[in-house]
């Protein structure tokens, strides 16, 4: 009976395969060994490391104490620095917005690490009333510089480059400019007997949320109309006075301030 196995003569009792079927074999093997081709690995889109939606607080410095309480809650941090090179300073006109180049950030964040302020610890006497006291924050740590201007150890002395009215220009991207939130913290406590009293324009006051001592709701810095401390605001059916605290960057709600 014809198969597809034949017995050649003088093969012995030993089978070949036809030809074409060892041909057919061997393709196949070769395509079943055969490598598919590398996909290229899927991306994902994602903020830059120190851009605008991905920057971070990496140093922060407040004054606090004193007579007349300094750096109360609620209140702008002095002075803000941020992985994006971007620093935000407190000053009479309002917040001033600087912007480091990377190696200047880079050279000023080692300093202030050679400087100790890396590692949680006070400096300066205790136990003084109504004591000026620095706090600085950075890399998780909170260094506490007591009556700043008598200190001479390196956290007082570096203190001075945490004044970015004096850092170079060639260590800037460009010249300051006021700082322009998107967003504030609506701040509503009681009144003081302020003389004035005004309609408040945006979400109602009293609907907010506890933060600093105060009801604190968010709005859109640009609707926020301008407060001071003889205005109180009617909102539903309640007076408050209001201060007006702006989001610095990577804060987005009343828990970011303190």
């Amino acid at each position: 009976m014809a198969g597809p196995y034949t017995l050649p003569p003088g093969a012995g009792t030993r089978l070949r395969r036809p030809r074409r079927l060892r041909h057919t074999g061997r393709l196949r093997r070769r395509l079943r060994h055969r490598r598919a081709p590398a996909s290229a690995p899927a991306t994902t889109a994602s903020p830059a490391k120190d851009g605008p939606a991905g920057e971070q607080l990496v140093l922060r410095w407040r004054k606090t104490g004193g007579i007349a309480g300094l750096g109360g809650p609620g209140s702008l941090p002095d002075f803000s620095l941020y992985s994006s090179g971007r620093a935000v300073a407190a000053s009479q006109s309002g917040p001033t917005e600087y912007r480091l180049k990377p190696e200047a950030l880079r050279r000023l964040l080692d300093e202030a690490r050679a400087a100790g302020l890396a590692r949680s610890h006070a400096v300066g006497p205790g136990g003084v009333a109504d004591a000026i006291t620095v706090v600085v924050s950075m890399d998780g740590a909170t260094t506490r510089i007591i009556q700043p201007e008598t200190q001479s150890g390196p956290e007082g002395r570096f203190l001075k480059r945490l004044d970015p009215a004096g850092w170079p220009a060639s260590d800037l991207t460009g010249k300051p400019a006021p700082y322009k939130a998107e967003k504030t913290a609506v701040l509503a406590g009681p009144t003081t007997g302020s003389a004035t009293v005004k309609t408040w324009p945006l979400e109602p006051l009293g609907k907010g949320v506890q933060v600093a001592g105060a009801v604190c709701t968010v709005a859109p810095a640009a609707k926020a109309p301008a407060t001071n401390p003889d205005t109180a605001w009617r909102s539903g059916g309640r007076t408050y006075s209001v201060r007006l605290r702006p989001l610095l960057p990577a804060e987005s709600s009343c828990q970011d301030v303190k």
